[in-house]
């Protein structure tokens, strides 16, 4: 009788879910928490919101640097040449709205579709980039198609004077949106484009690295988006200030939630541990709209943070981005089913500079497990 082989623990002890762990390099950007601050590549990331146009943004991200009026006008025209490739999947983007999948999680069955993706390993880094750029830019386009057909309406061709942000809000509702609408939209989606090794951008990285395509890639990130826990709070930090009506029920009610156990969603973050500068830039876009439901969002902000300080004084509880994104996404025309979908519109941009670069310089992410269960017989 032989004795099954007992495999001896070389590592070092990780922290569930991997926090804080370092596990990758990139020039990409960071996150300093303990700031109140992130960047891409070397540029606030908040001053690029307020400054530059998503397309700059987008730009940066993939090239490293900002680009010159004729490497912008460049960019735009293959952006806008990418915007309509719903029209071709027009019959599979009606099969797909009559199911009951959420909107962007049509993206899973659809993305695939867009056609020309090829493995990452069997192509040179130009190729790669044009497949990232196509896949990226066809997604607005999916996701409004599928939304207007579920309301029986009819899809919407992109409008080439209109940017990248524009063309998300006028594709939805076939009206072109105000002024204010589109630059808080698009501050939004610069803010959101990349925050780090979170979730879904090291979903897209995992898949990456085994030389899988742009697509595959993609569509591992919009499945990490699914869950609530990373990108589905906008929606339910609006159920909150609705629920709360009049901020003087605030403490009430925040009390209410803390004593059953339940998170005050739009409050706290993984990272930070100063102001979320995403938070205060969505605060600034939410007042550009101004009026009552804004008012008293503040106002229920600073109540909430009076409750949640007085019940944890130990902790560090920030505004986190979720509380006033998605006061700001419903004051610019888009209903709170729209919210998951419009931030998948925004970091499907990021994730595509992290695939450039897993791809790179690739080696297939293979980490090891900890084996606990009942020791294995011979």
């Amino acid at each position: 009788m032989t004795t099954a082989p007992t495999e001896p623990r070389n590592y070092p002890p990780i922290p569930p879910g991997l926090k804080g762990v370092q596990v990758a390099d990139t020039t990409i950007g960071s996150v300093r928490g303990g700031e109140g601050y992130f960047h891409y590549r070397e540029f606030n990331a908040t001053s690029i919101a307020r400054e530059h146009s998503l397309e700059e943004a987008w730009f940066l991200l993939l090239d490293g640097h900002l680009p010159s009026e004729a490497e912008l006008a460049t960019f735009r025209a293959e952006i806008a040449g990418q915007l309509d490739a719903d029209a071709g999947l027009i019959d599979m983007v009606r099969i797909v709205a009559g199911t009951e999948a959420a909107p962007h999680a049509a993206l899973t069955s659809l993305l695939p579709l867009v056609g020309g993706f090829r493995p990452t390993v069997d192509i040179d880094a130009a190729q790669r980039r044009s497949d990232a750029v196509r896949a990226a830019a066809a997604v607005p386009g999916l996701l409004a198609a599928v939304h207007r057909c579920r309301q029986g309406l009819e899809p919407v061709a992109s409008d080439p004077t209109l940017g990248y942000a524009a063309n998300w809000l006028y594709r939805l509702t076939g009206a072109r949106p105000s002024a204010t609408a589109v630059r808080a939209i698009e501050r939004y989606l610069i803010a959101t484009i990349d925050h780090g090794f979170n979730n879904s951008t090291f979903a897209t990285r995992v898949i990456t690295s085994s030389g899988a395509d742009v697509a595959a890639a993609l569509v591992g990130g919009v499945g990490a988006l699914s869950g609530p826990l990373h990108g589905g709070a906008p929606s339910r930090a609006i159920e909150m200030i609705d629920d709360i009506g009049d901020p003087a029920n605030t403490e009430q009610w925040v009390t209410g939630r803390l004593q059953a156990g339940q998170k005050i969603m739009g409050f706290g973050h993984a990272v930070y541990r100063a102001d979320d500068p995403r938070s205060l830039l969505m605060r600034e876009s939410a007042e550009s709209f101004g009026g009552d439901i804004v008012d008293r969002a503040i106002e229920i902000e600073g109540r909430i943070l009076t409750v949640l300080r007085a019940h944890k004084p130990e902790a560090t509880i920030v505004t986190n981005v979720e509380y006033y994104a998605g006061l700001v996404m419903l004051l610019a025309g888009l209903s709170p089913e729209l919210f998951t979908p419009t931030f998948t519109v925004s970091r499907v941009m990021g994730w595509t500079a992290h695939i450039l670069e897993q791809a790179a310089n690739n080696k297939i992410i293979r980490p090891s497990a900890n084996y606990t269960g009942p020791k294995p017989s011979a």
